[in-house]
C-alpha cells in the first residue's frame, strides 16, 4: 500500500513551509521542503563560482551533491554535502538565483527521484511548486496555498528580520511578483493549481486556521 502524501503547492510567501511543518507534526508525518533542495544547489553553485547559465556544469554539480533534510530537536535542518546550510540558503542572493536551477529539467529529475524515494519509508507532507502536478500527481490530498502579494511580501520581510537580515518590503514585493511570473511561465514544471487540489487563500487567516483546515481535509 502506498504511504500517504499531502502535497502542498503555491507561490512564494503563501505560508507553505510554516503550515506544512505544523501539519506534519500534528499528523506524525515527515515534512519535506523541496524548495530547500533547489536553494541548496543554488548556494553550492554560487559558492563554487559556477555561472547559473552554465547548464552542463550545474547538472554535473547536482549529480555529485548530497542533500539531506533532517527533523530533529534543533528543528528542520538542511545539510549540503554534510554541512548545515539551513540559514545560508535563505539569503536574497540565493532566492534570486534559485529560478535558474529550478528551470533545468535534468536537475529537477535528480531531485524528483530523491523526493519520491522518501514515500517508500514515510507518510509525507511535501511542499513546493510542482508537488501535486509533477512529483506526486497521485497524492491522496493536494492543497494549493495562496495569498495576495502584499501579504506575502510582509511575511518574507518578517522572516528575514527574524534572521537578523534587514530587507526593503517594496523590493521584496517586486521580487515576489517577478518570481511569480517566472514560476508560472517557465516551460518546465510551471506553478499551477492541479485540478483536484483544494484552493486555500491564506490572506487574513492565522497559521492555526490554515493548519486546521488542512488537517480537517485529511480527516474527511
Amino acid at each position: 500500500m502506498k504511504r500517504f502524501v499531502i502535497a502542498i503547492d503555491g507561490p512564494a510567501g503563501a505560508g507553505k513551509s510554516t503550515v506544512a511543518k505544523l501539519v506534519a507534526k500534528k499528523l506524525g508525518f515527515l515534512y519535506v521542503d523541496t524548495g530547500a533542495m533547489y536553494r541548496a544547489l543554488t548556494l553550492k553553485a554560487i559558492s563554487e563560482n559556477i555561472p547559473l547559465t552554465d547548464e552542463g556544469r550545474l547538472i554535473e554539480m547536482a549529480k555529485n551533491t548530497k542533500i539531506e533534510l533532517q527533523n530533529n530537536e534543533m528543528g528542520y535542518r538542511v545539510l549540503l554535502d554534510g554541512k548545515d546550510v539551513s540559514d545560508a540558503i535563505r539569503t536574497e542572493e540565493v532566492s534570486k538565483g534559485t529560478h535558474f536551477i529550478a528551470s533545468i529539467l535534468p536537475i529537477r529529475e535528480i531531485l524528483w527521484k530523491i523526493q519520491r524515494e522518501l514515500r517508500e519509508r514515510y507518510n509525507i507532507v511535501m511542499e513546493g511548486r510542482d508537488i501535486g502536478s509533477k512529483v506526486f500527481p497521485d497524492a491522496q490530498l493536494k492543497i494549493f496555498l495562496d495569498a495576495n502579494v502584499e501579504e506575502r511580501a510582509k511575511r518574507r520581510y518578517l522572516q528575514l528580520k527574524q534572521m537578523g537580515i534587514e530587507g526593503d518590503i517594496k523590493a521584496i514585493e517586486k521580487e515576489i511578483r517577478e518570481r511569480d511570473e517566472k514560476d508560472r511561465d517557465r516551460s518546465i514544471s510551471p506553478l499551477i493549481q492541479h485540478p483536484d487540489a483544494f484552493y486555500i487563500d491564506t490572506t487574513g487567516m492565522t497559521i492555526e486556521e490554515v493548519v486546521e483546515k488542512i488537517v480537517s481535509l485529511y480527516i474527511s
